[in-house]
């Protein structure tokens, strides 16, 4: 794909590991994302002092440098994948004359989970609806189950076929489109590793399992704690590791950002002195659902479920793999049904916010 093919649609979202823009491909007219990447600048001497830039920068711009060609060779080995790995689509890499590296990928017309759980927050604030598990956009079986056998899926895919370990799994590495796909992207800080063990301290900090921030082993146990927090942010709209015991009949609208842990210290202080991240207990949540959420978050790595354990687990079977035909069908359904229905909540809100900014 030839960038000046490209025309810009609009921009997505923008993080720690670029920018990312809609973009459409002109001569197919297909739609794809394109992620843009800025290189570290060359370390430039400070003219008052006369010494190099600080070692700590120094030091940010390596770790940059290796997070990009990481997700590069990544890139190269998986390329485009079948539709049932879960893994976004990459289809090809540029390196631009603007000290950027430009990435074409899959486009999921629906966001990421975290996009959908943000717009969710905002329609509550401005309905005076509460957030809470009662009217969460993700708050059925269905649905919660098939996101989480696809990511589950994807992972399982990644370390089989290639022995790779995300290491970043949360809502804004969880995509969404409108035909009922789940797909997980952002493979920055994975690596590929051998007999499943990594020790390297990267990632996104507070969905980080106990043994990472502890610095010990990592294995792909650490993506299903991510997994399970994230379960729990996308039912509760809340930051799990929030030992409060939340009454969603109080005003806690805004219980995310001010909620999180100010720092790995205060997050390994409340993964060792706070019972495991759980579900409410003040809110009817399926059995089943809130023990597959359970076995995701065991502090120990060695009682927590494999990957291969919760796709066998009876939440996952009952609702991806039901023995009858006809209620399988009947949830397969139902999931595209919700993705459709999702594409035009988040149109009308996107519309109600332009209106308001007029």
């Amino acid at each position: 794909i030839l960038l000046d093919d490209l025309v810009h649609l609009g921009k997505i979202g923008a993080g720690n590991s670029g920018t990312v823009m809609k973009v459409l491909h002109v001569p197919t007219q297909i739609v794809y994302a394109k992620k843009i990447i800025s290189l570290p600048t060359t370390i430039n001497k400070d003219k008052s002092s006369g010494v190099g830039m600080s070692l700590s920068n120094e030091n940010q711009n390596k770790q940059i440098k290796l997070q990009i060609k990481r997700e590069l060779e990544i890139m190269d080995r998986i390329g485009k994948q079948d539709e049932n790995s879960n893994i976004i689509d990459f289809y090809s890499k540029n390196a631009s004359i603007a000290n950027e590296i430009v990435i074409i990928m899959e486009y999921m017309n629906l966001g990421s989970l975290d996009r959908i759980l943000q717009t969710y927050k905002e329609h509550c604030r401005r309905c005076n609806v509460k957030i809470s598990p009662a009217t969460s956009w993700f708050n059925r079986n269905v649905i919660i189950s098939r996101i989480a056998h696809d990511v589950l899926n994807g992972l399982a895919f990644l370390y089989d076929n290639f022995k790779i370990i995300h290491r970043d799994i949360k809502p804004s590495n969880i995509l969404l489109n409108s035909k009922g796909r789940v797909k997980i992207c952002d493979f920055g800080v994975s690596k590929n590793t051998v007999n499943s063990i990594v020790d390297t301290f990267v990632g996104t900090s507070t969905y980080m399992s106990p043994e990472r921030i502890q610095g010990g082993i990592y294995t792909t146990k650490g993506d299903v704690w991510s997994l399970g927090l994230s379960i729990i942010e996308l039912l509760t709209g809340k930051f799990p590791l929030d030992s409060r015991e939340i009454k969603y009949d109080s005003d806690l609208d805004d219980a995310d950002n001010s909620l999180r842990p100010d720092g790995i210290l205060d997050l390994l202080q409340r993964i060792v002195n706070e019972p495991s991240p759980h579900l409410p207990t003040n809110y009817p949540f399926n059995e089943k659902l809130v023990d597959f959420v359970n076995k995701c978050c065991i502090k120990n790595p060695d009682e927590r479920a494999s990957i291969k354990e919760l796709l066998q687990h009876e939440y996952i079977q009952k609702y991806n793999f039901n023995t009858d035909p006809k209620t399988q069908e009947r949830y397969s359904k139902d999931f595209k049904k919700y993705c459709k229905e999702l594409k035009k909540l988040l149109h009308d809100e996107k519309v109600i916010k332009r209106q308001k900014q007029q």
